[in-house]
């Protein structure tokens, strides 16, 4: 898979341990809008997906996290790789580790029949919901959004990179 870009804080000088968590994401269009998270209490879109079990495919991981996490159900013959994005920095939880996660985007349909979300505890606090949003409306939110919290500050600055991204090509 092509790499779009690539965040590395060089913040890990003197780090022994990296933890290493890849992910799958889903890029949906739906009637001209994309299918995003939205979180109600941070107030950011992010995209459908999540963590790759140990030795799961990615493909695999990219309908299981979409369905848990927005409750659509991917269809497995429409998914096309579409570029992946590493990130790199020191770690926020673990002392002494960098944390790296190569993010595999992928462009896919889904069925029509949204079924309910079994979100995780940070997901149901985040009060993640499932928004059919038009892009420049995702890209204008995620540009604003600021947070104290690295982790989550990079995750949404990286996210809005992918839908200019997106919106370029589409």
């Amino acid at each position: 898979m092509k790499q779009l870009f690539e965040i590395d804080l060089h913040d890990y000088d003197g780090c022994t341990k990296v933890f290493s968590r890849p992910s799958a994401r889903g890029i949906i269009f739906s009637e001209g809008k994309i299918a995003l998270v939205y979180s109600r209490k941070e107030n950011y879109y992010k995209f459908p997906g999540g963590g790759i079990k140990h030795g799961e495919d990615p493909k695999t991981a990219l309908v299981r996290e979409v369905r848990e996490e927005v409750g659509l159900t991917v269809i497995p013959e429409s998914i096309a790789e579409f570029g992946s994005v590493m990130r790199r920095h020191k770690s926020n939880y673990e002392p002494d580790t960098v944390f790296e996660q190569e993010n595999f985007y992928y462009v896919c349909a889904v069925e029509d029949e949204i079924a309910e979300q079994h979100l995780d505890d940070y997901e149901k606090k985040a009060e993640f919901t499932l928004q059919f949003t038009d892009i420049d409306e995702a890209i204008r939110v995620n540009d604003a959004y600021s947070s104290e919290n690295l982790f989550d500050h990079i995750m949404i600055k990286r996210e809005l990179r992918v839908l200019q991204i997106i919106r370029e090509q589409y």
